[in-house]
């Protein structure tokens, strides 16, 4: 009786062994297509010129696949008046040497505190904010669905994602989310939409249920106060295995990274931190890894974050990162 049982259990381990192996496989790209997010917002708080980082990104980098935002506080800061000179020159520039833009709308979209709104909707009631929302992302739609460089809508970003930043994002209305993505649909039907959720904590059934498009987060290099300095310990062969269990369950659709973190790990802002404690997080050595890892999940496009930080370095007389990124960048235009 107990060696059969002890049969069934090995029995079943093998048998779980061999489906995890099963949804581990995924073919290795031919190439690896590398984008970068870009954050205007993030750039004036280095205390950048966001046009010139923006430009070097593009001329010097040579990056032609970017993810861009339209922060609702950058773009209504006034209630129905609308600033689109930021966003209206960088998608120009992305025509204008054939860049394909990711255009993300939305109250989350990326950087902290990830929900961002203008000053004038704190006084209004949930409903009253989101009637607000709608017009501003119809506004963004709108302008944009006709410009060629934009190839796809990202509504909201890592929407499902509680474990972080719920102290300014609250409970998901996952009804009025569905609202968002049929509107973008219903505004430029021609255009596929990409829901993000984290690679690391987010069980991606809810984007990838949703979108058109799947895109997940990767964070190799961690820090916190409890922990100091660590690694992560889901291996890369994790990614392909959720990937594949996604499409187990729901129809196949590409999946890409899209927000390969390539920065270092801070609680407050970069300018109040040393430079020798920013390297202790990211460094050259760590990005290599993080490029190696990430090329291990075998996903064929990956866009990398951290950009303006690389450019702040660079100002500084720290080049190395700007240097790799741009070896990279080159490298994938030729």
């Amino acid at each position: 009786m107990k060696k059969r049982i002890l049969y069934s259990l090995v029995g079943l381990v093998l048998v779980f062994l061999f489906l995890l192996w099963l949804l581990a496989q995924k073919p290795v790209p031919e190439q690896i297509t590398y984008g970068m997010s870009f954050n205007t917002m993030y750039a004036r708080e280095l205390g950048l010129d966001w046009k010139e980082t923006y430009d070097a990104i593009i001329d010097d980098l040579q990056v032609r696949h970017l993810r861009l935002s339209a922060h609702w506080p950058m773009i209504e800061p006034i209630v129905n008046v609308y600033n689109f000179e930021e966003l209206d020159y960088q998608i120009e520039r992305a025509e204008e040497v054939g860049a394909k833009v990711i255009l993300a709308v939305g109250r989350r979209l990326p950087r902290w505190p990830e929900c961002h709104v203008p000053d004038w909707t704190r006084g209004l009631s949930l409903k009253e904010r989101q009637v607000a929302q709608i017009r501003y992302m119809t506004e963004v739609v709108n302008r944009y669905k006709d410009n060629k460089a934009v190839i796809m809508w990202q509504v909201e970003n890592e929407p499902f994602l509680k474990a972080f930043a719920f102290e300014h994002c609250g409970e998901l209305d996952v009804a009025f989310l569905e609202k968002e993505i049929s509107l973008v649909k219903e505004l430029d039907p021609g255009r596929q939409i990409l829901i993000t959720d984290s690679g690391n904590l987010g069980t991606w059934k809810g984007a990838y249920s949703r979108g058109d498009i799947f895109g997940t987060s990767v964070y190799v290099h961690f820090w916190n106060p409890e922990l100091g300095q660590f690694r992560t310990v889901l291996p890369a062969w994790a990614y392909r295995v959720k990937d594949n269990l996604m499409q187990s369950f729901y129809e196949q659709k590409n999946s890409i990274l899209i927000e390969l973190s390539a920065e270092p790990w801070l609680l407050e802002p970069v300018n109040n931190v040393s430079l020798e404690t920013q390297f202790t997080r990211m460094n050259l050595e760590k990005f290599e890894d993080i490029l190696e890892y990430a090329k291990e999940t075998r996903f064929d496009t990956q866009y990398l974050w951290g950009g303006e930080w690389w450019y702040w370095l660079h100002l500084q007389g720290h080049s190395e990162m700007w240097e790799r990124g741009r070896r990279l960048f080159v490298k994938e235009s030729e």
